[in-house]
């Protein structure tokens, strides 16, 4: 039988207790605005207060808007080259296509997925000339690659998306792993795929994707494999 708590907050010392929803939890905000939860808590429950065991979690991964970023490029936390402010939309900035891509060969074996298995070994690279493009054919996944080159410093993390005008004609812009951790300097990989009914024309220079900044909480960097990615290397 289900637990039922009734809790009068006139008299509770957060009366002006407020409910916010993040990736699928419920937890109660103070006055302040500081999410309160608790180590263990399980998905969807109902967090009442600090006296029951909450601690106070300060707010601070939070989505940057147009005047954050602008501000984050000024102190130098964001690195974006070359950078055009006309691409800063009012919570990302649009990125655009640069003119190297990789095609997968035609292949009549099975790839094995792991750790150690190289991309690089089933495609091949390509240059698309100034005013060229490439095709995508349905079904088909290509791999792009930014021109702009972004930096994030400690602090900074964000999200890779596409823009919903090209999803609407069928092409996926980032198949998965979207997330790109602090402290990358790395132009960024698009495994771009066709899931439309008609052959796509893809130019280089396209404002094809986005990107959104989150603040993190710690000063983490990541170090990985892909940390410095450029359109030589990938």
């Amino acid at each position: 039988m289900p637990l039922r708590l009734k809790v009068n907050l006139a008299h509770h010392p957060f009366h002006a207790l407020r409910v916010g929803v993040a990736l699928g939890h419920v937890f109660p905000q103070d006055p302040a605005g500081h999410v309160m939860r608790r180590a263990g808590t399980g998905v969807g429950q109902l967090l009442l207060a600090a006296d029951y065991g909450f601690s106070p979690v300060s707010r601070t991964m939070s989505v940057l808007g147009k005047q954050a970023i602008l501000e984050a490029i000024a102190k130098g936390a964001i690195t974006i080259s070359p950078f055009c402010a006309e691409r800063v939309g009012p919570a990302s900035v649009d990125l655009t296509l640069a003119s190297t891509f990789r095609v997968f060969r035609k292949v009549h074996q099975v790839i094995e997925v792991g750790d150690d298995t190289d991309y690089r070994a089933f495609t091949d690279k390509i240059e698309v000339e100034q005013g060229g493009s490439i095709l995508i054919m349905p079904g088909e996944t290509v791999l792009g690659i930014t021109r702009e080159r972004l930096t994030l410093g400690p602090g900074i993390c964000g999200w890779l998306e596409g823009r919903s005008r090209f999803a609407r004609l069928g092409l996926m812009v980032h198949i998965s792993a979207p997330f790109m951790g602090p402290g990358i300097d790395s132009q960024q990989v698009l495994e771009m795929s066709n899931f439309g009914p008609a052959p796509l024309a893809v130019a280089p220079g396209l404002p094809i994707c986005q990107f959104v900044f989150q603040r993190l909480d710690g000063n983490e960097r990541y170090v990985g494999l892909f940390a410095g990615q450029t359109h030589l290397t990938f």
